[in-house]
């Protein structure tokens, strides 16, 4: 008996690699989309549409990264790498004769608006305003388009991956040397980068919130966010929308407190707006990475049954780095 068929575009990445591990683990035989292949490119829709054709499950992670200033130029690719990939695909599922029966694609939990007073799930949530939320509400509403019978679609709104990639070790960097404290926000200059883009652009959202360091941190561990894709895949009754996040949101301050913990730094200087974004100028990232409030809670998985192995954020974080420096893998 043949193997089941997924088709993975975006591959390459820090959470793509994991998924197509714990895929080809599973037993799939897995075939890969890519700005250069290996098994069909962008450039050549029919190579698309013949792996697409037959395929059991079909994820797109495909999207340029948003660790980048909002220049016009990132802002138009951030954008376009994911509604031209996503169309790409719902017109290669639109015209396969045995269309994939789950179409898995990539969206994020920043779709939510600023939220301290309450958590936001896919039932009741509010969906905030600017740029990265025009880009996540017109990204999901590419997928969701149209009549695809043959096919569930799942928009997974992912809130930030702790795992093996760069992000994480970043930070722990920054706490070993002393800069493991809370994100402050506060007045700054303003600036048209997080104003609205797509076919409906939205009004940018207030920065200034005044948090000190009580902006929400919603996170996965990589494992989860694994396990959560693969729950999803057996259980056909979750569509649409499905919050991938744990399910207590920390703060900013919470957060750095745990990295720091981990590292065994014993101080971290708090970053006022007015220190942070210079330095982020200089990394060449935008504030609302980190000053916006994310409280995005796993409501669909919950109520279907879904369990965490890594619920706890301080485990988590010990767990990764400590895998880190022993050379293991999350």
């Amino acid at each position: 008996m043949a193997s089941p068929r997924a088709v993975v575009a975006g591959a390459s990445g820090f959470i793509g690699s994991h998924l197509v591990a714990d895929l080809a683990s599973r037993g799939y035989a897995v075939s890969r989309i890519g700005r250069r292949g290996p098994d069909a490119s962008w450039d050549s829709p029919a190579d698309v549409a013949r792996l697409v054709d037959g395929a059991d499950l079909l994820v797109n992670l495909a999207g340029r990264s948003v660790g980048c200033r909002y220049t016009d130029r990132n802002r138009d690719e951030i954008l376009r790498s994911r509604t031209e990939t996503t169309t790409a695909l719902h017109r290669a599922v639109s015209g396969a004769s045995a269309p994939p029966r789950l179409w898995l694609n990539a969206s994020t939990g920043t779709i939510y608006r600023h939220a301290t007073d309450r958590p936001q799930t896919e039932r009741d949530g509010e969906l905030g305003r600017g740029f990265s939320v025009d880009v996540a509400r017109t990204w999901e509403e590419v997928l969701l388009a149209g009549d695809l019978p043959g096919t569930r679609r799942v928009a997974l709104r992912m809130t930030i991956v702790l795992g093996d990639g760069p992000a994480l070790g970043m930070l722990a960097r920054a706490a070993r040397f002393g800069l493991g404290g809370p994100q402050l926000d506060g007045r700054w200059f303003t600036h048209r980068r997080y104003r609205g883009i797509g076919p409906h652009p939205t009004q940018p959202a207030p920065t200034d919130h005044r948090t000190r360091g009580a902006q929400r941190f919603s996170w996965i561990h990589v494992d989860d966010l694994v396990r959560g894709v693969r729950f999803i895949d057996e259980h056909p009754e979750l569509e649409g929308p499905v919050n991938l996040a744990a399910p207590g949101a920390a703060t900013n301050r919470s957060f750095m407190a745990a990295l720091r913990r981990a590292v065994g730094a014993p101080i971290g200087l708090p970053a006022p707006r007015w220190l942070l974004e210079p330095g982020m100028l200089v990394l060449r990232q935008e504030s609302e990475l980190v000053l916006k409030s994310r409280w995005v809670a796993p409501q669909k998985l919950t109520e279907a049954g879904f369990t965490w192995d890594h619920p706890d954020l301080d485990e988590a974080v010990t767990a990764i780095l400590g895998s880190r420096r022993s050379g293991r893998t999350s």
